[in-house]
């Protein structure tokens, strides 16, 4: 008797409910062992494949006939492709080869985008078995609705023997980025990947739009001194907390009721309520981690449902702004220490951590997160960080963790 193989049943046409029901019903039939099964649907086009184990028996039977014709009732196309056992077992042996997710998103995605992507994997070696669309269905141009689009590729494999050179994959991946049209994840397809369970934010120009300290400086007519300092100090050029007690001390005489100007008027970053009520009806636990202050915070926070809030106290009395802010501060130091202690007060690993934030002071928090996430950051923070995403909103984050649009809260 010949050694055993595996046959492979390609099914391709118009699909329709039943039909996978009625072709695997003539297998069980023959009590055929299935040894793989992928299905895949785009636009009405099936594409079905069952990888079987192909007996003996099987070959002097009438099952291939048998599936001809089923097929051809259906108004489906079959084909048959037969491998050897030695064959089939070389295909098993590469299971244990390191799988990746890179994950693709941005207002739309043109052929362009596919080829350099899935060019960049193929110069290492990277197969990938399969292409997923984590967006809701396109519409054609000049449809209303705001554009957005996302998929997701799972690739395995390596051209070296030491496995892939993921230094160069995200380098390479990195630079398709520059231009700002589509944002490129590349992660382990790991167990960790998978439950993710706290999400740390940083405030300023991250869930909201701005920065609460120049809004305030605003108000105190100190803008543009305080601006500057911003700005070097989110591009990492002065120590932040330096930078930070210099900016609060140009705020001093600033009366209370200013505060309260600045809450109404900076808006929230587009997106961060249908990520926040997502993540929460998903059970994640979600933390606020900010250089920026308290007041703003709590604000934030109640009206987001946040979990945790840890930011600056600035010193109010008799109705005014000191110029002094309470110890201690929150810099980045603080930020990741902080990051450490609610995922162990909450029973998580790190690696089941997310960060998100968009300065220097958050790269501390970005590094020991699992997944870190520069938001619409500085180049040199988006390239201190292992994931950035600036073409979609803030709720683009659903998709590095594999929420689809239609699982998404409101959809």
């Amino acid at each position: 008797m010949p050694e055993p193989g595996a046959l492979l049943i390609h099914i391709t046409g118009h699909d329709k409910p039943g039909l996978t029901h009625s072709l695997t019903s003539i297998l069980a039939r023959y009590k055929v062992r299935v040894l793989d099964i992928g299905q895949a649907v785009i636009h009405d086009a099936l594409a079905l494949g069952i990888l079987v184990e192909m007996t003996e028996a099987m070959r002097s039977s009438a099952l291939l006939t048998e599936l001809l014709l089923a097929a051809h009732e259906l108004g489906v196309q079959v084909k048959f492709s037969a491998s050897t056992a030695d064959e089939y077992e070389a295909w098993v042996s590469m299971q244990g080869k390191r799988r990746f997710i890179v994950t693709v998103l941005g207002p739309t995605i043109e052929a362009s985008h596919i080829a350099a992507v899935s060019g960049v994997l193929a110069g290492q070696g990277l197969n990938i078995d399969r292409i997923d669309r984590l967006s809701a269905r396109t519409r054609l141009s000049g449809s209303e609705g705001p554009p957005r689009f996302c998929f997701e590729l799972s690739a395995s494999g390596g051209s070296s023997p030491e496995g892939v050179d993921e230094d160069a994959v995200r380098t390479r991946l990195a630079a398709l980025t520059a231009m700002g049209e589509i944002d490129i994840a590349f992660q382990h397809d790991s167990v960790w990947r998978r439950n993710r369970r706290l999400v740390a934010f940083d405030m300023d120009s991250t869930l909201i739009q701005g920065e609460v300290i120049d809004e305030l400086a605003r108000e105190a007519g100190v803008g543009e001194q305080v601006q500057a300092i911003t700005e070097a100090a989110m591009r990492g050029e002065l120590d932040f907390q330096q930078s930070f007690r210099r900016r609060v001390g140009l705020l001093r005489g600033l009366p209370e009721a200013a505060l309260a100007r600045v809450v109404e008027r900076i808006p929230l970053t587009d997106g961060a309520e249908r990520l926040v009520s997502t993540l929460k009806r998903l059970g994640y636990k979600t933390a606020i981690l900010s250089g920026g202050f308290t007041f703003f915070g709590k604000a934030l926070q109640e009206r987001l449902g946040i979990d945790h809030l840890h930011a600056n106290t600035l010193d109010v009395r008799d109705g005014a702004v000191t110029g002094e802010v309470i110890p201690p501060i929150v810099d980045g130091a603080m930020k990741a220490e902080l990051l450490q202690t609610l995922a162990v007060r909450e029973g998580l690993s790190l690696e089941q951590a997310i960060a998100v934030g968009d300065g220097a002071n958050d790269l501390p928090m970005l590094r020991l997160a699992g997944l870190g996430i520069a938001f619409r950051a500085k180049p040199v923070v988006r390239a201190g960080a292992k994931q950035s995403i600036s073409a979609l909103g803030l709720d683009g984050i659903l998709y590095l963790i594999g929420v689809r649009d239609r699982e998404a809260a409101g959809e």
